[in-house]
């Protein structure tokens, strides 16, 4: 059986019910609307110091020499192990003979002591030219200071081969030792770009160094010289042939 509202209700009654329905949507709407909560976002949880390691990080990464530049690195650094490997087997060598000793064991280990200092000076300078933006990119300072600290690490190698006492020593002399020679061929590369200049540049010499341009504009004028010079001879060889073409008036003879 339909509910009581589906029934047809007379005109009175319909009335009555649409005043009562009024007023409560009066009231609804009255009412402030309800405050909307704002749409959940999803917050980074990282802290900033954990992002900005992680940035870091990243960037060490990509400063990372590749394979191709690492077996660069190792390539140069065993050639200049071995060309101080002969040398060490040289020396070696030659104060097992000076001091009465087997030679074969003090060439043996002196090559493997310098091959040691060699290759890891180079190793070491190469990676530190890569770290610090490449050799090119690197000021006189920044040279000299790489080769430094390669040379304390080549010397804490040589220590750690000879004993434990010889690790800072080594350090303090490799490491003075590179930095200088850096230091040297820095100040004769310097000398070198600078150009030369001679005696003849100086205020107090009496000749004097000319340039290409000055050379030509030298030689223009002489040649403007040589011209004006020869038509002036032109024009005398001209005027002496009119002259002799124009007739001699007869030398008339006077007599007593």
């Amino acid at each position: 059986m339909a509910p009581w509202s589906w029934w047809p209700q007379p005109t009175s009654q319909q009335q009555q019910q649409q005043h009562q329905q009024q007023p409560e949507n009066q009231q609804t709407s009255s009412l402030p609307p309800k405050p909307t909560s704002p749409p959940l976002t999803q917050t980074s949880t990282v802290p900033q110091s954990k992002s900005s390691r992680t940035k870091t990080q990243d960037a060490g990464y990509k400063q990372m020499p590749s394979s191709a530049e690492l077996s660069r690195i190792a390539i140069r650094s065993l050639q200049t192990g071995m060309a101080t490997g002969v040398v060490g087997l040289l020396v070696g060598a030659g104060s097992g003979i000076m001091r009465s000793a087997p030679p074969t064991l003090f060439a043996l280990f002196a090559g493997f002591q310098w091959f040691t200092l060699g290759s890891t000076y180079m190793a070491s300078r190469d990676i530190l030219y890569h770290a610090w933006g490449g050799e090119e990119n690197m000021s006189s300072s920044d040279l000299v200071k790489a080769s430094g600290v390669a040379g304390g690490v080549s010397g804490m190698m040589g220590g750690m081969i000879r004993g434990p006492k010889n690790i800072l020593p080594g350090i303090l002399f490799f490491g003075t030792l590179g930095a200088g020679s850096s230091y040297v061929s820095q100040l004769t590369q310097s000398t070198e770009a600078k150009p030369k200049t001679s005696w003849l540049d100086s205020k107090w010499s009496p000749m004097q160094r000319l340039s290409d341009k000055d050379y030509m504009d030298k030689i223009e004028e002489k040649i403007l010289r040589l011209d004006a010079e020869i038509a002036i001879i032109d024009e005398n060889i001209a005027s002496l042939k009119e002259s002799s073409r124009s007739p001699v008036p007869p030398i008339e003879s006077k007599t007593k």
